[in-house]
């Protein structure tokens, strides 16, 4: 009875601490405002009305240092570094018991990688709840409650169980349409708003310039024009949804020596006029006009200086001349490199001084917080890092937050929407008309296609990549969404109408590849049987189609070539199929520009699909069979030989030029010339006629606007889409400047026998050049406009003139 006596009241002591703790924490939320630091006291921080400056410094001022590095890390989610899919007690005595600028990952799901597999991806509303879960705890159990900012990455869509998907960067490259991005771009905002993300990883403005290298599939184009515009439309599309777009990769990223990646990834040899002009022109130019709220800044040296340790790069460049106001995380293992890969640090505390001190942020890396905050907290022990330093790292990173709106409303507010918002019949729909705008016609001999189904009875369908749909996921892309293979899209558009075939022939590599590119083997006798048996069945058929290629295991990330042919036997079936005599129409899935030379003098008929989404077989079908006209052009250049590289647009006068038939100094014919695909390049089911070129005015100022129109019409008898490309030439320049440049382009649809008038508008800063001393100027002088449907076929010119300042 005594012990009963003793614990009456402790029972009740607890159970009245419990109640009022669990009081005190629903009562942080006031109306109109969070009581985030739990003080019953609205701060300026707390205050909505607030300017978000004054919001910043009110909570810095009340921030420990402990708390303010913790705003200087990511917390990698669920399987990576976080083993826990919700809150736990042991959170309290975690790394992140003070905040953490932000969880990456978390919950997402990822194709193929069963490990990130969970419960609360799927459906939406589960996700929406959980993330509001655990926002919650970091408000309710933190001592001042400052918000997650909770990242994802989305550059095939976003990477989140069933999210909409879109085909790979560099099929999107091959729409030149900047609203079909900008709607993208919308989508992926939309959907990560309501399954409670909040910024996300896209997009990437690497310009890929080097065929080997194995990130091509995830960059938009070679071209740095057009992967601004995209860009720009992208980035404004996710944050129209009131969620933050972080760009990548900061930057010379996409150019490592011979292409090479995996554990190379560095020594960029890029002069400075070529690093501004070309590498870092898209991110000036997206930051300029559609002000993203994140980058990302990459693990590779220029010129010496490791780009995430550059001050240079991070502060010089990004805020004081671009005006990037967000924040910057690095790329995975850019701290540690700069002491285990470029020898610019003694260990790993060093790196963290030399990053911090440029500019960085945010770490973010597959490693526990702990490894990061660690030595950062000594260095400012030791004075090493001032405060005010660390003061202004954190303030950029609580900037974003703040205009996020995380202090206002940092819950998704009606999880059970989600279910609603996220890949919705109209997002189906338009992910099936992204992919077919990615679709490109490279050859088209004697109008082979479109197939007309009447003439057929018997198709086969063959190669290895045929009845294959890996390629339409990607590790930075959405999970589970159900795929069509090019065969059963073929085979259920026939429907009875058509004996569709299958045949595999060979598989995508052999088992000496990549070896065998540069040491060649004889088919074994089982490779041998695949392609006889794909000969047999294409001699029972009126006409094949060969699906040829890359998969998503021949380029990616870490994924560089030493040979842009055809991998493995798939070559070989090729030869064999051609010399049935039957037609062959050659469907090519790839990440990159492949060396088909054979293949573009000898195949009919080429359709270049990259790396569509999931509805591939399906859009695929529709084209070859005509129901879709194709119009994608490319954005990158298809060199002939691996020993041409780098050959691509735009290029200074005489780098590409061919060489002399006769001269004192030298001539010969020692090489190929020029690409097999030019950049642009692109067929149509039908023909467009260009007429009726007028510039304006004729003689212009250095800020004059410069108008274009002219007239594009439909000659042909079906509906399609023409992009139309306007090429500029600075004709005398104080430097040497490109032979042309891209600066306007649009994809136009037209019906049968449809004209349309075509506007462009030149702005000052589409003529400018870096001069002599490194700034950007406007020259006078005379300019020519060229337009054209590719970069070598240019049907208009005219010329207009910047005359000298007064």
């Amino acid at each position: 009875m005594k012990i009963f006596k003793f614990f009456v009241p402790v029972f009740c002591l607890v159970f009245l601490t419990s109640v009022v703790v669990l009081k005190k924490k629903k009562d942080i939320y006031k109306k109109g405002w969070i009581d985030f630091n739990k003080n019953g006291v609205k701060d300026i921080f707390e205050d909505p009305t607030q300017r978000i400056d004054a919001r910043v410094a009110s909570l810095l001022s009340q921030m420990t240092v402990n708390e303010k590095t913790a705003q200087m890390v990511t917390l990698y989610g669920y399987s990576r570094i976080l083993q826990d899919e919700l809150p736990t007690e042991e959170w309290k005595n975690s790394a992140w018991k003070d905040g953490v600028a932000n969880i990456d990952e978390h919950l997402n799901t990822i194709q193929n990688r069963p490990s990130t597999y969970n419960d609360y991806s799927f459906p939406y509303s589960s996700h929406a709840e959980a993330i509001n879960t655990i926002q919650k705890w970091f408000i309710e159990e933190t001592r001042l409650g400052i918000p997650v900012d909770f990242t994802n990455e989305g550059t095939h869509g976003l990477t989140h169980d069933r999210a909409t998907p879109l085909p790979a960067p560099i099929g999107i490259g091959s729409t030149w349409n900047t609203e079909l991005v900008n709607r993208a771009g919308k989508i992926i905002g939309r959907e990560a708003k309501a399954l409670g993300y909040t910024n996300v990883y896209a997009p990437i403005l690497d310009v890929a310039r080097d065929p080997r290298w194995g990130r091509i599939v995830e960059s938009f184009s070679e071209d740095p024009f057009l992967i601004s515009e995209l860009g720009i439309q992208m980035t404004k599309g996710i944050q129209s949804e009131g969620v933050a777009s972080t760009l990548k990769h900061f930057a010379v990223y996409s150019v490592p020596k011979g292409g090479r990646e995996g554990k190379a990834r560095t020594d960029p040899h890029v002069a400075p006029r070529e690093l501004h002009q070309m590498y870092l022109y898209p991110f000036k130019k997206v930051i300029e006009e559609a002000k993203p709220m994140g980058i990302m800044s990459s693990y590779n040296d220029y010129d010496g200086v490791p780009v995430t340790g550059s001050h240079y790069f991070l502060t010089e460049l990004l805020r004081n001349q671009y005006g990037f106001d967000g924040y910057i995380v690095s790329d995975s293992d850019a701290v540690k490199f700069l002491s285990s890969k470029h020898h610019v640090a003694k260990d790993y505390k060093e790196s963290v001084r030399q990053v911090v001190e440029a500019g960085l942020n945010v770490r973010t890396n597959f490693k526990s917080p702990e490894s990061y905050l660690e030595p950062l907290r000594e260095l400012i022990k030791e004075g090493a890092i001032s405060m005010k330093t660390i003061d202004t790292r954190v303030a950029d990173v609580l900037s974003v937050k703040f205009r996020l709106g995380l202090f206002d409303q940092p819950f998704v507010e009606n999880p059970k929407e989600s279910n609603k918002l996220v890949h919705t019949e109209d997002d189906e729909e338009f992910a099936k008309k992204i992919s077919r705008e990615s679709l490109v016609l490279l050859k088209n001999e004697d109008n082979l296609l479109p197939l007309n189904i009447k003439n057929y009875k018997n198709i086969l369908v063959t190669g290895p990549l045929a009845d294959e749909v890996s390629f339409t996921y990607s590790r930075y892309g959405p999970a589970n969404n159900p795929a069509t293979s090019v065969y059963k899209g073929i085979k259920e558009y026939a429907g009875n109408n058509l004996n569709v075939n299958y045949v595999k022939g060979c598989n995508v590599v052999d088992p000496n590849w990549p070896g065998s590119e540069i040491i060649p083997t004889e088919l074994s006798a089982e490779e041998q049987q695949g392609i006889d048996d794909a000969v047999a069945k294409a001699n029972e058929s009126d006409i094949i189609i060969a699906v040829l290629g890359e998969d998503e295991k021949r380029v990616g990330e870490s994924r560089s070539r030493t040979s842009l042919g055809l991998p493995g036997r798939q070559f070989q079936l090729i030869q064999a199929l051609y010399k049935t005599g039957k037609p062959v129409v050659l469907v090519l899935v790839n990440g990159r520009p492949l060396t088909i030379n054979w293949e573009d003098k000898f195949i009919p008929a080429i359709l270049e699909a990259w790396f569509p989404g999931p509805s591939a077989g399906e859009v695929i079908a529709e084209t070859l069979f005509g129901d879709y006209n194709p119009g994608g052009k490319l954005p990158v250049t298809f060199p002939k030989a691996v020993g041409q590289i780098p050959l691509n647009f735009p290029f200074k006068p005489g780098s590409q030029a061919s060489q002399p038939g006769e001269g004192p100094n030298g001539y010969g014919n020692t090489r190929v010339l020029g690409p097999i695909y030019p950049f642009g390049f692109g067929l149509s089911y039908t023909t467009f006629d260009y007429s009726d070129l007028k510039v304006s005015p004729t003689k212009g100022k250095v800020k004059s606007d410069i108008h274009v129109s002219f007239k594009i019409k439909n000659t042909g008898k079906r509906e399609g889409d023409e992009v139309v490309q306007l090429y500029l030439k600075d004709e005398v320049s104080s430097v040497t400047t490109y032979e042309s440049q891209l600066r306007g382009f649009k994809r136009v649809h037209l019906l049968s026998g449809e004209t349309k008038t075509v506007n462009f508008v030149l702005h000052s800063d589409d003529l400018e050049l870096l001069d002599k001393d490194m700034n950007w100027v406007v020259e006078p002088g005379s300019f020519k406009i060229m337009i054209g449907s590719s970069s070598e076929n240019i049907h208009l010119t005219k010329g207009f003139e910047i005359l000298p300042i007064d």
